[in-house]
């Protein structure tokens, strides 16, 4: 089992950027995947981008294509998930997620969130 810290998140006005963080414990970090989640109030938790135990491979939701990028430092045990050009529909809570179940969106192990606020 990974445990998994998450850190990073705020207030920001729309169009500023935020880089969240995730410290993972687990002596198996650096050969597994990664992933971003978020949940936004009164709606179901969802993907937003994920990255191999290399590096090499990411995936992203369409609606954060382009602004957001997601990367680890494997010598810090760290994900990190770079957000640009924020929106208002990206406030949620962000979640990191660890313990690949299914490439690139099913995860055994949670973090306890972040909570992203963009205002207008």
């Amino acid at each position: 089992q990974v445990q998994l810290v998450e850190s990073g998140g705020g207030f920001v006005l729309a169009g500023g950027s935020l880089r969240l963080s995730c410290a993972a414990s687990g002596r198996t970090f650096t050969r597994s995947a990664m992933g971003w989640f978020r949940q936004a109030p009164g709606k179901e938790r969802e993907f937003v981008a994920a990255i191999t135990g290399s590096g090499v491979i990411t995936a992203y939701a369409d609606s954060v294509k382009g602004r957001f990028t997601i990367s680890r430092d494997n010598a810090k045990n760290t994900v990190y998930l770079q957000m640009n050009n924020l929106k208002p529909e990206d406030t949620a809570v962000y979640y990191c997620a660890g313990g690949l179940a299914t490439w690139p969106n099913k995860y055994a192990d949670w973090g306890q969130g972040t909570q992203v606020t963009v205002s207008s």
